[in-house]
């Protein structure tokens, strides 16, 4: 099948260079042996372990009552903070 395809700068270079390994390769066929492995081989995910948060006891405050919102605000962000 013949088609005309408008190949980026980047990409034209990159198949420029392969084909310069195997100089008695047309170009044709450097462009869809890399086609080809490009349709086959799936892109591969990287694996992260999972996150771990670690929890600690952060003790609780008895100085401060956690009823009182506008309180624990002033405490916080000062009086000023309106």
């Amino acid at each position: 099948m013949r088609t005309t395809l408008t190949i980026d700068d980047d990409v034209a270079f990159a198949l420029r260079k392969a084909q310069e390994s195997e100089p008695k390769k047309p170009f044709k066929e450097i462009i869809n042996e890399t086609l080809r492995r490009g349709l086959q081989s799936p892109p591969k995910k990287k694996r992260y372990p999972p996150f771990k948060v670690r929890s600690m006891n952060l003790g609780l405050r008895e100085d401060l009552n956690f009823d009182n919102i506008e309180e624990l605000l002033d405490i916080v962000e000062g009086p000023d903070r309106r």
